[in-house]
Formats: structure tokens, sequence, C-alpha cells
């Protein structure tokens, strides 16, 4: 069967950065994906979670369709919560060197246990 063209964009997808327009000045930069879904590494169950990112940028911002379509590769993976959440963090961290980044995988409950994962550069979580 042939590939649907969306099917084959989120194949291709990679995390594209665009120069911040304003790198003289502290902003923040908030992000919301409310259909990330990934495959439970043990069961195969269906895992669904609402991602978000925050950021200050330094000389780069994050091009919103290229993310988009990068998390979404994420639907077809077994990976636990964890490990999808410090992915996403990893790749945004390494590609724009933001001055601030926080990744939170905020995940549906399943089997009435509720997991929220939360990232960090500057480490405080209370």
């Amino acid at each position: 069967m042939e590939k649907k063209y969306g099917e084959l964009a989120i194949e291709q997808a990679e995390l594209e950065p665009w120069e911040n327009p304003t790198p003289s000045r502290d902003y923040m930069i908030e992000i919301t994906f409310p259909e990330f879904s990934c495959l439970c590494p043990r069961s195969g169950y269906p895992d669904y979670a609402t991602i978000r990112i925050r950021y200050i940028p330094d000389k780069y911002i994050v091009e919103l369709r290229s993310l988009k379509l990068w998390l979404n590769k994420f639907r077809n993976r077994y990976i636990s919560h964890e490990e999808a959440t410090n992915q996403i963090y990893t790749a945004l961290e390494s590609l724009l060197r933001p001055r601030f980044l926080e990744v939170v995988g905020d995940f549906n409950p399943r089997g009435n246990v509720h997991t929220v994962i939360r990232v960090r550069s500057d480490g405080s979580y209370g």
C-alpha cells in the first residue's frame, strides 16, 4: 500500500532551527502539543500525553511545523514515558542551546495511573 503524503512527511521529519528574531532580549516561548502518542514498550498499548515545552531562546527558535511532524514520529515507537520526555528534551537542547528549557510529558491515566515527567535545564523541580 502506498504511503499517504502525511505519513511520508512524518517519516522524514527533522527538527528545524530558525534564527531568533530578538536574541538581545529574554522571552519565554510556550508550546503545547496535546495529541502526543507513543506505544508502551511492555504491552504495546498506546499511550497519550500532552507535551508542554517552555524555553527562553538564545540564537535559535524551533520551527513549529518541523516540531509537530517530528513529535508525531513517536506515535509508532515503543518507548517509556520517561524516555520519550527525555529524548524530546535532549533533541531540543542540542538543536537550540536555549538559555532555559523545560519539557513536560503529562501522560493520560491508564490503569488508574497518571504520570507527569518534567525535565528542566535549571534543575528546580519544587
